[in-house]
């Protein structure tokens, strides 16, 4: 889990954003503030999707060690089917999340040569269709009429 810097009317904007151990990508979000109440509700949502993962790595930002754990005793809190969950381990290093950084590179090389966004709401629209392309380049987005469609093929799927 990280958060990257877009530039919307000349002030810097958060994309946060979670990748799994293989690289493929979980969860993003776009979000005016970088707080502990915007890294909450992006993890309440990443949680809600996709479950609770065994450990989570993340740079030496406090906020989001905080909302980590925050998280991570709600959903233990909220749980009633009486199960004994194991807490989520938090990795923090500047370096451990050389992956995401990574990544974080071809969401950039797209919006580079847009020289930032002139509305937070069109940032966020954009935003999401450059990471669902970004998705399909890494052959996440599956069908079942067709094993491997090509981008071209995937991106008529999704405008049709």
């Amino acid at each position: 889990m990280d958060e990257t810097y877009i530039k919307v009317r000349g002030q810097w904007k958060y994309l946060y954003r979670a990748i799994d151990s293989n690289g493929d990508t979980v969860e993003f979000w776009f979000s005016e503030r970088r707080n502990l109440a915007a890294a909450r509700r992006f993890l309440r949502k990443a949680l809600k999707r996709h479950g609770r993962p065994e450990r989570i790595v993340i740079d030496g930002s406090q906020t989001n060690r905080e909302a980590v754990l925050l998280c991570d005793a709600v959903s233990r809190l909220q749980d009633h089917s009486r199960r004994r969950f194991k807490s989520i381990r938090i990795r923090q290093s500047a370096y451990l999340n050389n992956r995401i950084e990574q990544d974080h590179r071809a969401i950039k090389r797209r919006i580079r040569p847009m020289l930032g966004f002139k509305s937070f709401h069109s940032a966020r629209v954009i935003l999401g269709g450059i990471e669902m392309v970004h998705m399909m380049h890494k052959q996440q987005a599956t069908y079942a009429h067709k094993l491997q469609p090509s981008l071209a093929e995937q991106f008529d799927l999704l405008a049709a």
